[in-house]
């Protein structure tokens, strides 16, 4: 759950000179819709907010929508690019170019006369503060508020041509779209040259193409010879020839490789296919150096990025009437223009994962203890940072969310491994808190200050991990509201970390169990409660997650996951609270094992302290009492040992995880 709200400088102004693999430049007659005030305009916002006119960008898109054979009444905008990646690099962000809504997640309707911006709770309040007056918010997820596909499906007046890049939508959302379009006498169209490219013009950033470096075996733990091994395993038990690989963090795991084209993800533009006798990587040739070679040697055939297409048309040429065992298995994540490409009598598409996803997504003891190493050392740079910051305000130092922002950065830059960042850091006090995926503008934040609640949500790349974490201090004297509300946020934490339950369970039947404590005071929070997490790839990663997304219920945790475990809770305009650890899911050892399921919990492997002085102790049951001082004197056991040449941090670490 991170957003891209404003991106922070290439270079830090604290430190510089720092040499990553990841590239950083640190969302009812004659009337569509039914008057609803959740529909909300932003003409009604406040002050304040960073606006971009999109008049002209606007105008120019109807000019061509209007200019195409046949004419179209509406245009798709998502914020995915051609790999559904959450992060897309910046020639990539169409959706934040044609609204100025800068937000991960979201998608843009324009009609020819009007403008809809669709996203989730966690960005409502940052959308309504960054669109202009030519657009009306649609907040999915409240009552009444239809989602992007259904505005189209049963919002949109009848007998309509919605079009489309063929490469930013799945097949199979494509199909059950032009299906129900049909109820309509609507239709949806393929445009293939992007619309929105042609009003950005000249202006429109170019793709990265930065080398791409090998991960060694001793961070992966498998070779890519037994990688391939496991995907040649999945083909013939599900019985097809081949598989598409057209997700990025799925590219670069599969051959062991990373790179740095999108920026806080150590992936590189390309596709992959595999069958049992072949494995072709589609990719940029001036990326690939001589290590890369030596690196994939015979196994793999390296062919040009753009030839993906022309090689499945050309492989579906030889795959007439062919049978169910000679088709190619691809994800629900492919996009019609790749399914059409390879023809979609000749393709089986998964209805929940892919092959790679799914092997990705169960970490070996490798991977694990990498994570478990990776947190350690980024809660020494934690403890050096809070313990940094608490002192500047205590001393009567300004500093703004930005400026603290790189010195946490500078930090962790010093760390062994360390390649970069895994997200921009969301460092938010008072009123920025609430706003979910918050990021400081260096040119333009708040002032931290000691009688407000500061939240900071962080994460680095290192080879042998991926970090992420939030903590919530307050470096004055909280309020009784807000000691409430962060201990319920905290019960629903140790909820999470102290379920034991059996197999087959998904994250979204255990979502519920975090929200239990702030369910009963009334309370509650617009995002899930955990995302996966990739192992020195991209910070959120699936199939898994906890949540109330319907998604999460078509996977079950599995022991070897990794996966966030981070309720919240926000009060707009006044502050918000998130506590976030990574944990990895692990088999249980309990005293019996009813049905023969087995049972499974929760490893933390994050290490830093969570503030105690924000903690109403009288509403904690004995069990969570001794829950935070058994997780202290863990983080102090494991992080001190590493803070013996700063002592200011040393003397902090111990003053926070002191017993309660």
């Amino acid at each position: 759950m991170r957003g891209l709200s404003a991106v922070r400088p290439a270079t830090s102004r604290i430190f510089s000179g720092i040499s990553t693999w990841i590239h950083r430049s640190h969302f009812e007659r004659n009337s569509i819709l039914p008057s609803n005030r959740h529909f909300t305009s932003s003409a009604d916002m406040g002050v304040g907010a960073q606006k971009v006119d999109t008049t002209q960008r606007l105008t120019a898109l109807r000019e061509l929508m209007r200019n195409q054979s046949p004419a179209v009444d509406a245009y798709v905008v998502p914020s995915e690019d051609a790999h559904f990646s959450e992060y897309p690099s910046e020639c990539d962000k169409r959706r934040a170019f044609i609204s100025g809504f800068t937000g991960s997640a979201g998608c843009a309707v324009v009609t020819t006369e009007k403008a809809y911006l669709f996203t989730d709770g966690r960005y409502h309040l940052q959308a309504s503060q960054e669109l202009d007056t030519n657009w009306t918010l649609m907040k999915e997820g409240l009552t009444d508020v239809p989602s992007w596909k259904d505005f189209l499906t049963k919002h949109l007046e009848k007998k309509k041509k919605i079009a489309i890049d063929p490469t930013l939508i799945t097949a199979t959302d494509a199909k059950n779209l032009k299906e129900s379009l049909k109820k309509r006498d609507s239709e949806l169209v393929s445009v293939v040259s992007n619309l929105v490219d042609s009003v950005w013009g000249k202006d429109r950033p170019s793709p990265l193409k930065h080398a791409i470096h090998p991960l060694d075996n001793k961070f992966s733990g498998r070779s890519i010879e037994e990688k391939l091994k496991l995907v040649r395993e999945q083909l013939t038990k599900r019985k097809v020839s081949g598989t598409v690989v057209s997700m990025l963090d799925e590219v670069a795991w599969l051959f062991n490789l990373r790179g740095s084209d999108i920026e806080y993800n150590p992936v590189f533009l390309s596709y992959a296919i595999a069958t049992h006798d072949k494995a072709i990587l589609f990719v940029d040739g001036s990326q690939v150096n001589d290590a890369v070679l030596k690196h994939l040697g015979s196994q793999v055939e390296i062919k040009p990025y753009e030839d993906v297409f022309k090689f499945l048309k050309d492989t579906s040429a030889k795959m007439q009437n062919v049978g169910e065992e000679e088709k190619y298995l691809v994800g629900k994540t492919t996009s019609l223009a790749l399914a059409n490409a390879l023809g979609t009598d000749n393709i089986k598409i998964t209805t929940s994962s892919s092959i790679v996803n799914d092997l990705k997504a169960i970490k070996n003891e490798t991977e694990v203890e990498g994570f478990r190493q990776s947190h350690i050392r980024d809660g020494s740079a934690l403890a050096r940072y809070f313990a940094w910051l608490e002192e500047q305000l205590k001393n009567g130092v300004s500093l703004t969310e930005s400026e603290a922002a790189d010195v946490l950065e500078k930090y962790r830059s010093q760390l062994q491994y360390f390649k970069g960042l895994s997200f921009p850091t969301i460092s938010s006090a008072g009123p920025n808190g609430a706003i979910i995926h918050y990021q400081p503008d260096p040119n333009n934040c708040a002032t931290i200050r000691k009688d407000q609640i500061y939240l900071c949500d962080s994460g680095a790349q290192f080879e042998d991990g991926t970090t992420d974490v939030t903590r919530t201090w307050h470096f004055g004297t909280p309020t009784d509201e807000e000691k409430r509300a962060f201990t319920r946020v905290l019960q629903g934490h140790i909820a999470i970390d102290s379920l034991v339950f059996p197999n087959g369970t998904s994250g979204f039947k255990v979502d519920a169990v975090a929200r239990m404590p702030l369910w009963s005071d009334g309370l509650d929070y617009r995002h899930g409660t955990g995302h996966g997490v990739g192992h020195f790839l991209n910070v959120h990663e699936g199939p898994h997650g906890i949540g109330v997304r319907i998604e999460y219920n078509d996977t079950s945790l599995k022991s070897g996951m990794t996966v966030s475990n981070e309720p919240g809770y926000y009060k707009d305009g006044h502050f918000g609270i998130r506590i976030e650890n990574i944990v990895i899911v692990r088999e249980a050892k309990t005293p019996y094992n009813f049905g023969d399921k087995g049972y499974l919990c929760f490893e933390h492997v994050t290490m830093c302290p969570i503030q105690t002085k924000l903690i109403a102790q009288d509403l904690l049951s004995p069990s969570e009492r001794k829950w935070i001082n058994s997780y202290h004197a863990e983080v102090f056991e494991k992080v001190s040992p590493l803070l013996t040449n700063d002592d200011r941090a040393l003397k902090w670490l111990k003053k926070e995880c002191a017993e309660i």
